[in-house]
């Protein structure tokens, strides 16, 4: 038995001991008839309660205040948007309604202690009051889930028609991200594809593959719409961007979709946030595995202009590290094993 809950142990008991030495106490006291001890405790109790409630709730404001910089407050996409109005107002009626009743609680405990002389008012019931305080939150309540739907069609629903395409799969533990070419057509994949060159399983029979590219980090425009198709090749992933608030999981044999418009480029929330070296960050937001901390991409916002500087310069992936290789080779070889196995379970099923 280690040392940590031997201590964990004898310190459980030891409290567990106080505890009833001072019922022990409070119980004798009863029975003696000493009622200034009673009251005494309750007003001792009474005024720490009120000490609470002062204490706590400056440490909390304290707390907002001073954390308020560490936090990720500024949404760069539309849809973050909503979704950071949807929450403060949201943060604005609960928060109301926790202090109103943390006030309540504690100022009550301290107001209405027990005192000798003092009878308890008998209140068994008032209907307007009841309904009042269940129609009031009930209508708040269905707003906000109104709201909340209304939104959350809007942000799943089909993306624009004139979004942008940008495949990322997941795999332990780093990001691959695949761009269609001048057709602005992703090209089709398979698994069996898959090799340490071709590492999302490009599918060279299919012309639109051809002039696809790889980039070693995501370049988007400002303003335009973005739709993530988000893969993984071992494990579950989740592609995970703060700022943009996007999160959806990367499923293997599955292919998920995101749609966003990113309305802040990296160079102005560079001067926004006083850091030349700020980047949007994509992090794995799913336990994927013992590198899981590394696993991050990154994700360059820049105008139209830049964009296409950037795509300029990027070979398609089939021209830069495939043809004229082994792997072109290597490739063929594959394609021929495929068409074998189809041609044999086709022959196998006419055959049954």
């Amino acid at each position: 038995m280690s040392t940590t809950l031997l201590v964990t142990i004898a310190f459980v008991l030891f409290v567990l001991v106080v505890f009833q030495l001072a019922r022990t106490t409070e119980y004798i006291s009863l029975l003696r008839g000493e009622e200034r001890a009673q009251e005494d405790a309750d007003k001792m109790n009474g005024l720490l309660f009120l000490l609470f409630l002062i204490i706590g709730g400056g440490a909390m404001v304290w707390s907002l205040f001073h954390y308020k910089q560490y936090m990720v407050l500024q949404a760069a996409t539309v849809h973050g948007q909503w979704l950071d109005s949807m929450f403060m107002v949201t943060l604005l009626f609960t928060g109301i309604v926790f202090v109103i009743t943390q006030i309540m609680l504690f100022y009550f405990a301290w107001k209405y202690k027990h005192t000798k002389g003092r009878k308890a008012l008998y209140y068994p019931e008032n209907n307007k009051l009841e309904m009042w305080w269940t129609v009031i939150p009930a209508i708040v309540l269905t707003t906000l889930v109104i709201i909340g739907i209304y939104r959350w069609f809007q942000i799943t629903g089909p993306e624009p028609k004139d979004s942008m395409v940008v495949e990322i799969t997941g795999q332990q533990f780093l990001w691959n991200y695949r761009y269609p070419g001048n057709d602005d057509k992703l090209g089709n994949y398979e698994f069996k594809y898959i090799t340490a060159v071709n590492k999302v399983g490009l599918d060279f029979n299919d012309p639109a593959a051809k002039d696809d590219y790889m980039a070693t980090e995501m370049h988007v425009v400002v303003n335009k719409p973005v739709l993530l198709r988000i893969r993984s090749k071992d494990v579950i992933h989740d592609v995970g961007i703060p700022y943009f608030r996007v999160k959806m999981d990367a499923v293997p044999g599955l292919v998920t979709r995101f749609w966003f418009i990113p309305t802040v480029t990296t160079e102005e929330m560079r001067k926004k946030t006083g850091n030349p070296d700020f980047n949007y960050e994509i992090a794995c937001d799913q336990l994927c595995g013992k590198g899981h901390y590394g696993m991050k991409g990154i994700v360059v916002v820049e105008t139209q202009a830049e964009f296409d500087a950037w795509k300029a310069k990027q070979p398609s992936f089939y021209e830069s590290s495939v043809k004229g290789t082994d792997e072109e080779k290597h490739f063929a070889e594959l394609t021929e094993q495929l068409k074998a196995e189809k041609e044999k379970e086709a022959s196998k099923g006419h055959h049954e």
